[in-house]
């Protein structure tokens, strides 16, 4: 099998739980050497997406990505991939650093939105993803729209609570409200498009449709790393 390079850290428990789930997508395993191999570039110290998006006061984290994949590379790595929703503004960035394909975890779910039906796609994403517009071109060529609230400082909150080490039980309520109120606006599949948020998916409204991309990028590499 072919090995993937993860650029991580961002945040470092989304890492571990794409870990988990590339581990838990080859159920019939029956040895070490069934299962993914990955090489994780743990780094929380790539400079606040937040704050060099949102507040504009940050570092460019675009450099530290690319020297991370750069690392990857020389470290073995057949392919790279980020669990980080917002990092992706920098995709070209890491793509120019290395020679190594990029599975861009937009275009993964992208496609598997398409699969499933959505049109208007309910956004529980950090407002960076918004403000940099980094899902507009994968939906548009695939005939969907993203649903986004007025105000998204609430979602915000949650983010940066999940990243202080809040509990679900203490941030999840306020999502399920947050997604509830994307569902009223029209939103006919709400995608989970922040890894922190990904800790969280058992708080979304019952019975609605939805979607995680660290899912989708967990697919993209196992398939690659398979083929």
């Amino acid at each position: 099998m072919k090995t993937v390079g993860i650029l991580g850290g961002m945040g470092p428990e989304a890492t571990i739980l794409l870990m988990q789930k590339v581990f838990d997508a080859v159920p019939d395993a029956r040895d070490d050497a069934d299962h993914i191999p990955l090489i994780v570039h743990q780094n929380p110290q790539v400079p606040s997406r937040i704050k060099a998006l949102i507040e504009g006061t940050g570092e460019d984290p675009g450099a530290v990505l690319g020297n991370m994949a750069q690392d990857l590379e020389k470290a073995g790595a057949s392919a790279l991939a980020m669990p980080c929703n917002t990092a992706h503004h920098y995709a070209p960035a890491v793509e120019a650093a290395s020679t190594l394909p990029f599975l861009n975890m937009l275009e993964l779910t992208a496609d598997h939105l398409a699969q499933a039906g959505a049109k208007s796609v309910g956004m529980l994403a950090s407002p960076a993803t918004r403000l940099t517009g980094v899902f507009k071109a994968p939906f548009a060529a695939r005939g969907m729209h993203p649903v986004t609230l007025p105000d998204d400082d609430a979602l915000l909150e949650v983010i940066r609570a999940v990243k202080a080490g809040k509990p679900a039980h203490e941030t999840g309520p306020e999502l399920r409200m947050i997604a509830q109120a994307l569902l009223d606006q029209g939103a006919d599949h709400l995608l989970v498009a922040c890894t922190e948020l990904s800790l969280l998916t058992n708080s979304l409204p019952t019975g609605a449709a939805w979607s995680d991309s660290l899912d989708c990028l967990v697919s993209g590499i196992v398939r690659f790393a398979r083929s």
